[in-house]
């Protein structure tokens, strides 16, 4: 009787070059199939921001903010203005004539800031001066305007600077659509609501997300992401005062502070400028320090009264010596880029024809007048207060 020989099969051996080379393919679609699930929902949502802005805000909220911020940092290094060249021989409009914004002779009878002075002579017509950014405001306008030469190494940077009377205004702090992150209770619609849109008098953007500033937010007297100590804050107390500060007091929410927004360490601290300005690392993983970029910055004068600043072409020490030109004793850096760097004013009641800052901000002046991804601040009236 015959017996059957089972034979083996023998197959091939695949070299371990080959079958790494698999793992890794697999690896990578597995990578890319779980990324496309967060990135194409992410970029189906409503956005007023381009396609390119909107993947690179994902990427850094999905771990990527080192890679972003290397490549921000490289197309900026090669697109650097260069100094010199022909000086300017007008400034950017801002704010309202006299005839319109108040009589000359009530303005000083109150108190008004004194004008910034110019570092590059001679000055050109209106540099320096405050005018009020509302029409019909009266002798105390709530909110005053100006324009600069920043550097005279530069004389074509021009910086907008907005002077904000304490007494006569009040600023919220109001949540996007995407910043801060979920959860968050008591979100709203991402702008300004109609229903508060007659006392408005200014808005502008709220500093970095809180992804990228590794800092700390309270929001209706909660924290919404851990406070940390030595950070420059924007403090709103419960009673309406607004304050810069150098965060010390711990990771919860004191009993007396309504929000605090916090965004990296003070460009300038009881009068004079931090002396770190050019040390990279203290600034987090942003676009470095010393790259020209829109940037722009909050501070506090003498008084309380807050003052904004925005300009292209500036870094964080050159950012700090705008402040500090324009009367700051403690100030922070907010947004930088021109995708998020907005100061809108509005000359009539009821948000009625707003407009920038300064004329080359990239965002429309109906900015927060629709909804918005990112966090920012509206500046209203007080009550009792009339425009």
């Amino acid at each position: 009787m015959a017996t059957s020989v089972r034979r083996e099969r023998h197959y091939p051996r695949i070299p371990f070059w080959r079958r790494a080379r698999r793992i890794v393919a697999l690896a990578t679609a597995a990578c890319l199939i779980a990324a496309a699930f967060s990135y194409l929902p992410a970029m189906g949502g409503k956005h007023n921001v381009g396609i390119g802005v909107s993947s690179a805000e994902w990427l850094r909220a999905n771990g990527g903010n080192a890679i972003v911020s290397e490549i921000e940092n490289w197309y900026y290094s090669l697109t650097a203005p260069e100094k010199g060249g022909p000086g300017l021989s007008s400034l950017p409009q801002v704010g309202v004539a006299a005839s319109e914004g108040g009589e000359e002779a009530e303005a000083k009878r109150v108190y008004r800031p004194a004008r910034v002075k110019p570092i590059i002579h001679p000055a050109l017509p209106g540099e320096g001066v405050w005018k009020p950014a509302g029409a019909h405001a009266g002798r105390r306008p709530p909110v005053l305007l100006t324009t600069f030469r920043s550097d005279p190494e530069y004389p074509q940077f021009v910086a907008g600077v907005a002077w904000i009377n304490a007494n006569r205004t009040h600023l919220e702090y109001v949540p996007g659509l995407a910043e801060p992150p979920e959860p968050l209770e008591h979100r709203g619609s991402g702008e300004v609501p109609p229903q508060l849109r007659k006392g408005l008098v200014a808005t502008f953007n709220g500093g970095f997300p809180l992804e990228t500033s590794n800092a700390g937010l309270i929001y209706r007297g909660k924290v919404i992401e851990t406070m940390v100590n030595g950070v420059a804050t924007i403090v709103e107390y419960r009673g309406g005062r607004i304050n810069i500060v150098r965060w010390h007091q711990g990771e919860t929410a004191p009993k007396n502070v309504w929000f605090a927004k916090q965004n990296l360490p003070p460009i300038i601290y009881e009068g004079k400028l931090n002396p770190n300005l050019s040390d990279g690392p203290e600034w987090g993983e942003t676009v470095n320090n010393a790259t020209r970029v829109w940037r722009s910055g909050l501070g506090v004068d003498a008084r309380g009264n807050l003052l904004y600043a925005a300009a292209n072409y500036q870094t964080v020490e050159s950012l700090a010596m705008i402040l500090k030109r324009a009367g700051a004793v403690r100030a922070l850096e907010l947004d930088i880029n021109e995708d998020w760097t907005s100061f809108i004013g509005y000359r009539h009641p009821g948000a009625g024809e707003p407009s920038n800052l300064l004329p080359e901000m990239f965002r429309s002046p109906e900015r927060y007048l629709v909804p918005d991804e990112r966090d920012f601040f509206a500046l209203y009236l007080r009550p009792g207060q009339r425009w």
